[in-house]
């Protein structure tokens, strides 16, 4: 362990078993807020940076399904205070200590400020009036356990929001992603390859998997150093494909992403595609397959593949995914507690 992280390898090898036991523990705190009236009303708006925003997407597609207003905002895009509004701000931060999403909570009545956290006491839990917390898991400096824990807790609060209920499935969700990570990763380090000269990598998403296009691009800057971008599925198609050539393109989603996958790979161009949907597919595109779940579930599978692979990436460009060049001083505000 590292100024409070552990290493990246040692998050990945025990983050099944750390994700079923937060699921356990954040099911009975997202029902005790949901029995309490806390989870009701205008949908929430969450905002957060970096991997934080990254983790709400699907969630807030969950909401959005169910007929209910919800975003996730940027936590340093918008002027302060926030606008007044009836609908409650999350402040989404493993840390507990990122300043912006902080600023943003500050500046909203104290009733409508909620948060969900790795670390409690931490300057944002502190400030909140509403806390949803992971339970202080052991997490590495690139985000593994910690995002994917973030993921389910904002997932279960989409479930549980306005009358809803936690959804069945994350039970066996600890199970779900240890077979998956036992079955994919040899077929993903595979993969790892294509990435040896790659001066740039492409992640789209269609929907709920927006976040995980997002993360991965995340990650692929700060494990492995390539440039990436993360994007969603139109947006990729409206202009931003065409500057395909001297990387690698992977894309989660469907037959949208499928075909998109394909006409790459046609020209020339790496293609990977994560999907839940069965088939082969087109014989150029790498094809990883994860399973058929609820928009939330899901996307902690998705990232599952990302983790795996730029890990592999890493090792074969000779990057060390411990150590990160740039360290920047306000960011993060300080904390008179220790990181957990």
């Amino acid at each position: 362990m590292t100024d409070g992280y552990i290493t990246y390898s040692s998050a990945r090898a025990t983050q099944a078993t750390a994700l079923a036991a937060a699921i356990t523990r954040l099911t009975g705190e997202v029902t005790r807020l949901a029995d309490e009236g806390r989870l009701a009303g205008p949908g929430p708006v969450f905002v957060g940076i970096g991997a934080s925003l990254a983790a709400v997407c699907a969630p807030v597609w969950e909401l959005r399904s169910r007929g209910v207003h919800s975003w996730r905002l940027g936590a340093g895009d918008h002027p302060l205070p926030f606008p007044r509004s009836s609908h409650p701000v999350f402040g989404v931060s493993q840390s507990g200590r990122s300043a912006e999403t902080l600023a943003v909570l500050k500046s909203v009545d104290a009733p409508q400020r909620y948060a969900v956290v790795n670390a409690a006491p931490s300057p944002i839990a502190d400030t909140a009036t509403v806390v949803l917390g992971l339970g202080g898991i052991p997490d590495s400096y690139a985000s593994t356990i910690g995002y994917t824990a973030t993921v389910a807790a904002a997932g279960m609060l989409a479930d549980a929001w306005e009358g809803g209920a936690v959804h069945p499935g994350w039970a066996d969700l600890g199970e779900v992603f240890a077979s998956t990570e036992r079955d994919l990763t040899d077929r993903v380090r595979a993969l790892a390859p294509l990435f040896t000269a790659a001066a740039s990598a492409d992640f789209v998403g269609t929907g709920p998997a927006v976040g995980s296009a997002e993360e991965s691009a995340l990650l692929f800057r700060e494990v492995a150093r390539i440039p990436s971008t993360g994007m969603s599925t139109r947006q990729y198609l409206h202009g931003s494909m065409e500057s395909a050539g001297g990387g690698v393109h992977v894309l989660f989603g469907g037959a949208r992403e499928a075909a998109i996958a394909e006409t790459l790979a046609r020209s020339g161009h790496p293609a990977v595609l994560v999907t839940s949907e069965p088939g082969d597919g087109a014989p150029l595109v790498h094809r990883v397959p994860v399973p058929a779940l609820p928009a939330a579930q899901r996307a902690v599978t998705e990232i599952l593949v990302t983790q795996i692979l730029v890990e592999a990436v890493a090792e074969l460009r000779g990057v060390d995914v411990e150590e990160f060049v740039f360290h920047n001083t306000d960011i993060k505000v300080a904390s008179e507690g220790p990181r957990p």
